[in-house]
């Protein structure tokens, strides 16, 4: 098993939420979060002053799918959040050893 956490834009949420539910995997952890990489946030302009804002909000979603899962959600997310601009974000997999239900005391893939 491995957990997939996608960094993307607050605007392509949605969009990915719907592609990742069509494809069967509802259920996810999704957190509003600030950060930069190598961007380094971005300079605005308001009433005519210049200020910078170095965290920019992005959401992350967390996903534990099955290892023969990866690929295709991962090229879902990409396809589907990707604008081809700076900061469109990262998508990280980790390797996952077990998974509990705790309702049902299920355990790994029949937990997911």
């Amino acid at each position: 098993m491995k957990k997939i956490e996608a960094i993307i834009r607050p605007e392509k949420f949605n969009i990915v939420r719907d592609a990742l539910t069509e494809m069967g995997y509802p259920g996810m952890t999704v957190t509003e979060v600030k950060g930069h990489g190598s961007q380094k946030g971005i300079s605005e302009v308001w009433r005519g002053r210049r200020y910078r804002v170095d965290l920019l909000s992005k959401i992350k979603l967390e996903i534990v799918v099955k290892d023969e899962d990866v690929q295709k959600i991962v090229d879902t997310i990409t396809t589907e959040s990707q604008t081809g601009s700076i900061g469109d974000g990262k998508i990280f997999v980790i390797n996952v050893e077990n998974v509990y239900r705790i309702r049902t005391k299920e355990k790994d893939a029949t937990a997911i």
